[in-house]
């Protein structure tokens, strides 16, 4: 058995599809053979970072507690999946160089057009209407990867495809056995 962890971090817009395609994921990953943990940003917030706000400060520090436990994770030999919005570079790349095992970064990508469509939650109408203030990819910045590892295209590829980019790479770096 391959008991190598590492980190899957992925980033991208609200509505991208990054918890979707965790989810997909950790069954194949267990499947072969891997200790799994999915850390949602949604789940992170409500159960680790309560009481922070959208602030650039506040994301920052929700997004080093997220890679906090990743490394933790991780180099134990469990596969930390992040779905998180991780919307400055800095910072992910900031926990890039704090994470002891293999640092994956998946940019899932997707027009704002296509995770407007998206919104469930009403969330991007309530950003332009000036409801939500600080809010990524209308009133906030989203710094997308300049070089991610693996790059999906959530808008034009099936939920199969992005998965299996993400599982040739890892097979292609000795991650999965």
């Amino acid at each position: 058995m391959n008991d190598k962890g590492f980190t899957l971090w992925f980033t991208g817009l609200s509505g991208s599809g990054k918890s979707t395609l965790a989810q997909y994921l950790t069954p194949i990953l267990k499947e072969r053979g891997k200790k799994v943990e999915v850390l949602d940003g949604d789940e992170i917030r409500e159960n680790l970072s309560k009481g922070l706000g959208f602030s650039k400060e506040d994301r920052d520090t929700n997004i080093r507690r997220i890679g906090y436990v990743a490394n933790l994770l991780s180099r134990n030999g469990c596969v930390a999946i992040t779905a998180a919005i991780s919307p400055y570079s800095s910072v992910r790349d900031e926990i890039r160089a704090k994470t002891a095992a293999a640092f994956v970064e998946v940019y899932v990508e997707a027009p704002l057009e296509v995770v407007e469509e998206r919104d469930t939650k009403g969330l991007y109408k309530k950003a332009r209407a000036g409801e939500i203030k600080n809010f990524t990819g209308i009133s906030d910045p989203y710094e997308a990867p300049a070089s991610a590892e693996v790059t999906v295209h959530t808008g034009t590829e099936s939920i199969e495809e992005s998965a299996q980019k993400v599982v040739n790479y890892l097979e292609s770096q000795g991650l999965l056995g």
